[in-house]
């Protein structure tokens, strides 16, 4: 199978343009079209791990987070990072990362805390703005069904859990073509008035081409008028952290405990309990604290997440519990993650989970 099929795949459930300004998710070493024999999945790319995909046969490494953030000025095997993508180029071997796009999406690695902490009525924390736009066209109205069927097929017209959703509005067009035209109804010279429908549809900005295709595909006219407008809409399905509610109300320490329990930590920082009861939670993957001030607009009572500073502590202001069990804690299941949805699109393809645990902090109990 080629590169291509499995990264554009990836990329279909996690875009690239719904990771942060800062990442760098994507294809880092390697040709698309190159053939791909077995892919190992792990949550950082380092040297262990291209010396376990050499020995295994992989020649592509799928990772949670980038090897490479940063631009790289010489590759002279100096530090970890320019040995990795050395030994990489030197063995032929691709680095596919996929790591705030995953994050981002309602599916991700927020979803799977999520569901390991057993809660439901999950979403978003904080929804994306900037990644919708709206489509309007003027088609005649016998053929306007045909055109919203080939617009929804190619992706527009989907909001949150609805699909072919789109405004319709009648009214009539006007129009004289010159001596060069070719129109599809009326006569060259003579101002025709059609009954038109105005259609308006919401879509994705990564769809777009797709959804302009099909536009001037299957629109009668020689001269397909439409406009493109941004919308600063919130994504719903789209964005950072995520909340739930758990099944039954709990005692502080004992969700502390669960927590502690579900999510494989070694040691759980906490803030006070403040004799909180535990029912609504919020939860981010990795360094989280950028969201404390929604947690607690939303209501939660407990907010777990990692990476947080002594002085930040202080901000939950007896507001909420903060609970950081480590940034590899809280994105440990992200393999597995990825190794299921790779598994549930190409069956028969050869994908390995690695066998290390590549968590560089070591607890001392």
């Amino acid at each position: 199978m080629r590169l291509s099929e499995i990264t554009n795949y990836l990329e279909s459930i996690a875009p690239l343009n719904y990771q942060e300004d800062y990442d760098n998710s994507g294809l880092i070493v390697g040709d698309p079209n190159m053939e791909i024999r077995a892919a190992l999945v792990a949550l950082d790319c380092i040297e262990s791990i291209v010396d376990e995909a050499i020995s295994t046969g992989c020649n592509l490494i799928i990772t949670h987070h980038p090897i490479v953030f940063k631009g790289l000025k010489k590759l002279n095997g100096k530090n970890y990072v320019e040995r990795v993508v050395l030994k990489a180029i030197k063995n032929n071997i691709a680095l596919y990362a996929i790591h705030t796009n995953l994050d981002s999406i309602h599916t991700g690695v927020n979803a799977r805390i999520c569901e390991r902490l057993g809660l439901t009525g999950t979403k978003v924390l904080s929804p994306k703005t900037g990644l919708l736009k709206k489509l309007v066209t003027f088609c005649p109205q016998a053929q306007a069904e045909q055109l919203r069927s080939a617009l929804f097929y190619a992706g527009a017209g989907n909001i949150a859990n609805y699909s072919e959703c789109s405004f319709n509005a009648d009214g009539f067009g006007t129009f004289k073509g010159n001596e060069d035209s070719d129109p599809f109804v009326g006569e060259k010279g003579v101002r025709h008035r059609e009954p038109e429908v105005r259609i308006e549809m919401v879509y994705p900005t990564q769809a777009e081409r797709k959804i302009l295709v099909a536009l001037f595909e299957n629109h009668p006219y020689e001269e397909v008028a439409y406009d493109i407008y941004k919308l600063e809409n919130k994504h719903q399905l789209v964005g950072a952290g995520m909340m739930g509610w758990l099944e039954y109300d709990m005692d502080a320490y004992d969700f502390l405990h669960l927590v502690k329990d579900r999510m494989q930590a070694k040691v759980v920082r906490h803030t006070d309990v403040i004799g909180k009861r535990i029912k609504k939670v919020a939860v981010c993957g990795g360094s989280g604290s950028f969201l404390l001030r929604e947690a607690i607009a939303a209501g939660a009572d407990a907010f777990i997440t990692a990476d947080y500073k002594y002085h930040e502590f202080f901000d939950a202001e007896e507001k909420i519990i903060i609970a950081d069990i480590g940034h590899f804690e809280t994105e440990q299941f992200t393999s597995n993650l990825l190794v299921e949805i790779i598994q549930k699109k190409f069956t028969n393809f050869a994908i390995r989970l690695t066998e290390q645990n590549t968590n560089p902090i070591n607890y001392l109990f």
